[in-house]
């Protein structure tokens, strides 16, 4: 039995981690400095907890990396600080500069790096998910293979580490931009009072963010988490020499939601929030 070790389970690792573990792995979590809706969702899949992350990195045979992507680094120099000479595979949302600086930090252990990048909602018995994965070509076969028959359908590219995480915000840098694009647009129209005309033209184009309203106070909700995405495709847009304004203008306008931190409000007050900055935005 393969032994997975997941970090930071929150809502898509936990759930990535749960499809290896449906495949036939047991995978391994540490509760430490973690919050009860971590532990909820741990012990919900049946994952095995483990009294120290030391104890966790020395048992798995694979890591995941499934977290904010602002706290990446972070994590993988927690786990360098342990022996580990198994896959360690980094599925965060970085640029490939980022991903290069995990490689380095992984280097001081006999770790081999594997780059991963995961579209779609958290899987489940009705959504699967891809996973790409980009790195040592020995490895990626081993990785895979965890999701053998699950809702994780996994891709391996070739080019080695970066692939993985530039296909992730590439695929980012319009999909979450286009939805802060759409709240700001009613936004706009809501102050004129031309909020349900720009609905009916919305509604004529049926592959428009604009016509899903219902989904802008998920946006704002997910905003603390997806503003470092945003940074970081500005990042790998800069190293292409291409232009950076609207990742990062992205990145600003998510920053008047940061409060809100997965607590879903209205449609109309996640449009008010647009109209304060950060500082008068209400706790």
């Amino acid at each position: 039995m393969t032994v997975v070790g997941v970090l930071h389970p929150g809502s898509m690792g936990a759930a990535v981690a749960a499809q290896a573990r449906r495949g036939g792995a047991e995978v391994l979590w540490c509760p430490a400095g973690r919050s009860s809706a971590t532990e909820e969702r741990a012990l919900r899949h049946g994952f095995t907890t483990t009294d120290s992350l030391g104890e966790l990195v020395e048992s798995a045979d694979v890591i995941l990396s499934i977290c904010p992507p602002a706290y990446a680094e972070d994590v993988a120099v927690e786990v360098s600080a342990y022996p580990f000479a198994g896959i360690y595979v980094d599925g965060n949302a970085i640029a490939p500069a980022t991903m290069a600086r995990v490689c380095a930090i992984m280097s001081r252990t006999e770790a081999t790096v594997v780059d991963g990048s995961v579209i779609g909602s958290p899987p489940s018995a009705s959504k699967s998910t891809r996973l790409y994965l980009s790195g040592s070509g020995e490895s990626l076969p081993l990785v895979a293979a965890l999701f053998d028959g699950t809702a994780v359908q996994a891709h391996a590219l070739t080019g080695g580490i970066g692939r993985a995480s530039a296909l992730k915000l590439s695929y980012s840098s319009y999909q979450k931009a286009s939805r802060v694009l759409a709240a700001v647009s009613y936004a706009l129209a809501r102050d004129y009072g031309v909020e349900g005309e720009l609905l009916d033209i919305a509604e004529g184009r049926s592959t428009s963010y604009l016509a899903e309203t219902a989904y802008i106070p998920k946006v704002a909700a997910r905003s603390w988490r997806w503003g470092p995405e945003m940074d970081e495709v500005a990042s790998a847009l800069r190293e292409a020499g291409l232009p950076t304004d609207l990742a990062l203008a992205s990145a600003s306008v998510m920053n008047r939601w940061d409060r809100l931190r997965d607590a879903p409000p209205s449609v109309s007050e996640a449009l008010e929030y647009l109209h304060a900055a950060p500082e008068d935005v209400p706790d």
